[in-house]
């Protein structure tokens, strides 16, 4: 209901009955929110008002029945007992079903029932005690593992060999992210408006130059440093600056703290889909060809995973996907109902292709009922207690949750995607009430 139901609904059903059933399926999207701003709840409330009067309009009166009307009442809940997913009752209705499976003789169903729940709990506590120091038998080697930040391969690895500037921009990204490298990055671009005076001012040219001939920069600033006793190089930035081998090894799906991605020709055979990538980075946005000194702000990118490469610096690798980005200008848009649509074919930023694998979030894409061409964006929800050690204590493990979101399409949103004719919702075909007069005469 809070994802799937309002992109089926985009194709069926009058224009201002989607909008009304749209909305509502956004309120409870908005109400289970794992984080709740409680400044909004008020707005919240007031939406809520508007879209059950919409619905009023379009659906017969049998519809509105008590749990219609009960909906009135969840805001009023969340300001007195917080978020609704540590209230509701989802939980233990399915592990009604783990009960019922505990069932061995139906004339004692309770002492069935305790007895294996007292076995369960006795072999949990075994099971805890023992993976540390002893082989368990059943459990997998991944299952023991407590390490969710870890990035491991999901397929067997095909050796490619890669040169020029496809190497060049994969090295490139793990430079601009790797917090050793800033230093070099801003002794670097000084030392390029001082042999470049003309062109100190025009930040676009000083970024593409930088980013041509950065690397070889490095490799021999290193170099020359490592010749002193008494450097300060860090271990990280000796291997980054050598430069990764030219074998690469690539593998057809990848596990990066706890969330599985695959490349889209894997993904094309497959029933499943974790192929699409989100990433929200400072970026260089330039209005025009002329535009000199461009501003860098925040943007989001939406693509898909073509190639998953493991880059070999000897001493460690760095996981890093080759995706297909969508162009930003004419290949993403927001439509008034505010789903975000992307059109996979119009391919952008073709020098900026690599990524790290720890960057971006998983997304999936639904073909839009509208349009075939476009591709509406579903967010999966984010992984909780990301980077968990074993010995950390429960209230200092940082929960990385969705923003709060009680945004709903607007009345005069609405107003903009009605038809010109009105559309008109008498039931055909009915024979009419006939109504007395006070003269007596029917009419």
């Amino acid at each position: 209901m809070q994802i799937l139901l309002p992109v089926a609904l985009r194709s069926v059903l009058e224009k201002p009955v989607r909008y009304a059933i749209i909305r509502f399926c956004l309120f409870f999207k908005a109400i289970c929110s794992k984080v709740i701003d409680v400044s909004k709840l008020e707005k919240m409330q007031a939406d809520l008002v508007v879209t059950v009067c919409l619905l009023e309009k379009y659906f017969p009166p049998s519809f509105f029945d008590i749990m219609i009307h009960l909906t009135v009442h969840l805001v009023r809940e969340v300001k007195l007992c917080g978020p609704v997913f540590f209230r509701w009752m989802y939980p233990f209705e399915r592990y009604m079903k783990v009960f019922k499976g505990w069932v061995r003789c139906r004339r004692h169903p309770e002492g069935c029932i305790a007895e294996c729940y007292i076995v369960e709990e006795a072999v949990e506590f075994c099971a805890e005690r023992m993976l540390d120091d002893a082989t368990t038998a059943g459990i997998p080697e991944s299952c023991k593992s407590t390490v969710r930040n870890a990035t491991t391969p999901l397929s067997g690895a095909t050796m490619i060999s890669v040169y020029g500037k496809e190497l060049h921009q994969a090295h490139l990204c793990v430079l601009q992210n790797t917090e050793d490298a800033t230093p070099y990055f801003t002794e670097h671009l000084e030392l390029l408006k001082l042999l470049f005076p003309k062109f100190s001012k025009n930040r676009k040219w000083l970024k593409d130059k930088q980013n041509q001939t950065f690397a070889e920069w490095l490799k021999e600033r290193v170099s020359n440093e490592l010749m002193f006793a008494n450097n300060q190089v860090s271990e990280t930035m000796r291997w980054l600056a050598g430069g990764p081998k030219n074998e690469v090894p690539t593998f057809s799906g990848y596990q990066v703290n706890g969330v599985d991605f695959n490349t889209k020709e894997r993904d094309n055979v497959r029933s499943v889909q974790n192929s699409g990538v989100f990433l929200q980075a400072d970026a260089m946005q330039v209005s025009s060809a002329r535009d000199k000194n461009p501003r860098t702000d925040d943007m989001d990118f939406y693509g898909v995973i073509r190639q998953i490469w493991e880059l070999d610096y000897y001493k460690f690798r760095v996981p890093i996907f080759k995706c297909d980005w969508v162009e930003n200008v004419r290949g993403i848009k927001v439509d008034e109902l505010g789903f975000t649509l992307v059109n996979l074919n119009r391919k952008g930023h073709l020098k900026d292709a690599f990524v790290l694998s720890t960057h971006v979030k998983q997304i999936f894409y639904i073909q839009d009922p509208l349009d075939a061409q476009w591709s509406v964006v579903v967010r999966c929800p984010d992984r909780d207690y990301q980077g968990a050690d074993e010995d950390e204590e429960l209230e200092d493990i940082e929960v990385e949750q969705q923003p709060f979101n009680a945004t709903m399409p607007s009345i005069e949103t609405f107003d903009n995607i009605v038809g010109d004719e009105p559309s008109s919702y008498m039931r055909p075909g009915d024979e009419g009430i006939w109504i007395e007069n006070e003269n007596g005469s029917h009419g």
